[in-house]
Formats: structure tokens, C-alpha cells, sequence
């Protein structure tokens, strides 16, 4: 580890830390060694302490560097470099359960915070897994293609100029033969689309300026309109093709899909929990202050008092099924 740590790195370790005294939070001085995964490869020893091939892959996952279920190759630098970071985690574990950290108060509500939230994320993992396969996938994906709603596309290309004199030249030009690929490279003002030799791809008409849509409703491919004032200037657009806007296939849209069963599985589970479970408020919902009927906790209670697990589900989303 070097000297010049940024915060970012020292909020990792942190939080590295937290997790690494989540398994060892007992009355025992040493840490307590987790069975390793079956099928798991020992990759380095702290001691007596072994580091599994797991522990470096779930911490590329608990930093979003790989996804869940994705597999980690034990010879990329990306390994190397969690296995660093593992190693350094459970070093300040050990020094911290070694000065008796994990036995304070503070440290006893945040080890506990953490492990309700590695035991919801489980019984998520576990929910999730159980209710979504293949089947789940696709029939919400016909589902969404039978409602998706498919507007034409228009591919066309742009030339921007100044003033309506220079675009009326430049019709002229086009008129005369003139390529026009060639003239919005040596004429346009459009940035974005002149060394594109004025190509804008392919659009639909509700993200186009409304003065574009009269002019492109029924031109042919071929077609050139213009020059059409808009902001910024005056606009001669030329028509390369116009299609059906085309439906995402399904392994296009399996993320996004998976995303919104996922969200929808949290959201019916934490559902049946607050049903099943008495919750009680003890804040006001206008400032978040201690309620008006209940006492200030003393410094004894709020030590004694479990801490709050705060779950948001997820609002669904629908699935694009069109692009």
C-alpha cells in the first residue's frame, strides 16, 4: 500500500474492514476462520488464517468491478489486485479485533448493521434465483413486444448554414450535382454531424425539432428539403432511407429485463414482510424529529437499542422493448 491512498481507497479499506469483523464479532481474541466455498483455492495465508479465491472474487463484486456469478481468472492483474486489498483488509481486521475494537458499542451496531445487510442481500440472492429463469425472461419479453409500439425511423443527413442565402446556394450546388456528403464536410456548421458528412443516423420523429417533421413526413429516401429555419441557423436535410423501428432481441433486452423482475421479486417480498411484521414509526414524517409522545432515549437505551434496517424497494420500471 502506498502513501498516497485517496479517500475513495481508504473508504474501501473501510469498509473492507467492517466486513472482514462481521465473521470474527465474538468473544475470542483471533479471528474465526469461515469454511471456504466447495471447490474454492487457497491463494494466500495470513498466519493461520487462509485467503480463498471467493473472498478476492466477492470483493470484485462488493466494488462492482465484476458482476454477481461472474467468474474472476486467478492469473489477471484484476485478481492481483483484490488479492491485495483482501489481504490489507484482513490485516486491519486482526490489529482491530487484536486492540479489542470489535468489542465496543460502536463497533458492535455498525458489525450488526452489516450483517443484516449480507444476510437481506442472501435472502434476496435467494429469492431472486428461485423465482426468475429462462421462462420468466422470455414471457415478459413477448409480453412487452406485443404492447411495444413501433414508429418509423428516418435516416437523414444535415447541412447547417448561417443564413438562408448560404443555404439556398447550397441547394443550387446540390441541384448542379453537387455529392452532398462532400458539401456538409466543407460547409456545415453542425459540428456534431460535418465530418460525418452530415449523416444523423436513424431517428424517430418525436426526438427531431418539430420544424424537421412536416419537411421529412412524407419525403421519399433520396429527397432534399430545405433550407428549414431552426434554431441556430437553417437546416437542408437530405432523406437516405426510412424503416419499421426495429425491437430489441432478446438477449438485447435479457438486462434490462432481469433488472425489472429482480426489482419486482424485492418488491413483493418486502411487501409480505411489512405485512407479516408490526413496524412502528417513532419519527415524525414532516421533520424526522423525535415523536411527540415518546421521550428521548438515554445514552444507556440508545446502546441497547437494535438497530434499524432501512430497505427501499425498487419501483418498476418497464422494459424497453424497441429501439
Amino acid at each position: 500500500m502506498g502513501f498516497g491512498m485517496g479517500k475513495g481507497k481508504i473508504v474501501l479499506a473501510v469498509t473492507g474492514l467492517m466486513m472482514a469483523l462481521v465473521i470474527s464479532a465474538c468473544d475470542k481474541p483471533s479471528i474465526n476462520e469461515p469454511a471456504p466455498e466447495p471447490g474454492d483455492t487457497a491463494v494466500a495465508k495470513i498466519e493461520d488464517q487462509t485467503v480463498w479465491a471467493s473472498d478476492v472474487r466477492n470483493e470484485a463484486v462488493a466494488q462492482g468491478l465484476i458482476g454477481e456469478g461472474e467468474p474472476l481468472d486467478i492469473t489477471s492483474d484484476l485478481f492481483r489486485r483484490m488479492l491485495e486489498e483482501v489481504i490489507d483488509q484482513k490485516l486491519l481486521a486482526r490489529e482491530a479485533v487484536k486492540n479489542g475494537l470489535d468489542k465496543s458499542i460502536v463497533a458492535q451496531r455498525r458489525l450488526a448493521a452489516a450483517r443484516e445487510r449480507i444476510l437481506g442481500d442472501m435472502l434476496v440472492e435467494n429469492t431472486v434465483d428461485a423465482a426468475i429463469d429462462d421462462n420468466a425472461v422470455k414471457n415478459l419479453y413477448e409480453e412487452q413486444l406485443k404492447l411495444a409500439k413501433q414508429s418509423e425511423e428516418i435516416r437523414a443527413r444535415l447541412i447547417m448554414t448561417r443564413t438562408r442565402e448560404e443555404g439556398e446556394a447550397i441547394i443550387k450546388q446540390l441541384q448542379a450535382g453537387s455529392m452532398f456528403e462532400a458539401l456538409a464536410m466543407e460547409k456545415s456548421t453542425d459540428q456534431a454531424t460535418r465530418f460525418n458528412g452530415g449523416d444523423m443516423g436513424y431517428f424517430t420523429t418525436d426526438v427531431m425539432p418539430a420544424a424537421y417533421k412536416g419537411v421529412l413526413a412524407n419525403a421519399k429516401p433520396g429527397q432534399i428539403a430545405g433550407p428549414i429555419e431552426i434554431d441556430g441557423g437553417f437546416a437542408i436535410l437530405k432523406v437516405e432511407d426510412r424503416r419499421q423501428e426495429q425491437p430489441l432481441s432478446l438477449d438485447e433486452a435479457r438486462p434490462q429485463i432481469l433488472r425489472f423482475l429482480t426489482y419486482d421479486q424485492v418488491r413483493i417480498l418486502l411487501t409480505k414482510l411489512r405485512d407479516k411484521a408490526e413496524v412502528k414509526m417513532l419519527v415524525k414524517d414532516s421533520d424526522f424529529g423525535v415523536g411527540a409522545d415518546e421521550e428521548p432515549a438515554s445514552a444507556a437505551q440508545a446502546a441497547e437499542m437494535a438497530s434499524e434496517s432501512a430497505s427501499e424497494a425498487a419501483s418498476a420500471a418497464p422494459v424497453p422493448a424497441a429501439r
